[in-house]
């Protein structure tokens, strides 16, 4: 039997790669972080423990690529679901929609998700992170920024405060005014997107909200 090939080896990786991030997502939805350990995440994704130790360094890293691959792959299905548009206004109301729909589906996954960005070891920059920040940055671009390089840095933040205050503990804000004060941060009209409940919240009109 001959041996595999470096492209059959470097698709099994990737493989294996993808199975420990959906299995990571997956777990800690179901048990939340703490209750989850790395043996759980290998076994669901019936791969070897040590592959684990070998494609990432700890638990809160693997969270990290794991949330941001999953956020990656939902905003690229939002940008493009049918109808197909080269609308800049419809894509960046699709991307906030996409993750504020996010944070309201998984709660549980994003607290903890936030949480470990807030941790001493920051941000991750790992290939899920790069491959969701060039889509966010992209839709900028075509939403019609003149500088990308300081707008999408912004669109990240705002969005992340948006989460942050979804899941506040005690004190969260209802998702739909969050996403007027985005719209209106951006000039978007309600309708674009996905509306929730189908009008502004609080009997506000669309003129007042776009004030």
């Amino acid at each position: 039997m001959s041996p595999r090939s470096a492209s059959v080896n470097e698709e099994l990786r990737r493989r294996s790669r993808e199975r420990l991030l959906q299995a990571t997502v997956e777990l800690v939805a179901e048990r939340g972080y703490e209750a989850t350990t790395l043996a759980d995440i290998a076994d669901r994704a019936g791969c070897a423990r040590g592959l684990v130790s070998y494609y990432f360094p700890g638990k809160r890293q693997l969270l990290q690529s794991a949330v941001h691959r999953l956020m990656h792959r939902t905003l690229q299905a939002a940008l493009e679901r049918e109808p197909a548009t080269d609308d800049g206004r419809e894509l960046l109301a699709r991307a906030i929609d996409a993750i504020l729909g996010l944070t309201e589906d998984g709660p549980v996954l994003m607290r903890t998700h936030m949480a470990g960005i807030l941790q001493a070891e920051g941000f991750v920059q790992c290939p899920e992170q790069q491959r969701l920040a060039g889509l966010l940055r992209e839709t900028v671009e075509r939403y019609g920024s003149q500088d990308p390089d300081s707008d999408y840095p912004l669109l990240r933040a705002l969005l992340m405060g948006a989460v942050f205050a979804v899941l506040m503990p005690g004190a969260p804000m209802p998702l739909p005014r969050l996403r007027a004060e985005l719209f209106q941060r951006y000039g978007l009209d309600w309708e674009l997107g996905v509306p929730p409940g189908g009008c502004p919240p609080g009997g506000t009109s669309q003129d007042m909200i776009l004030q």
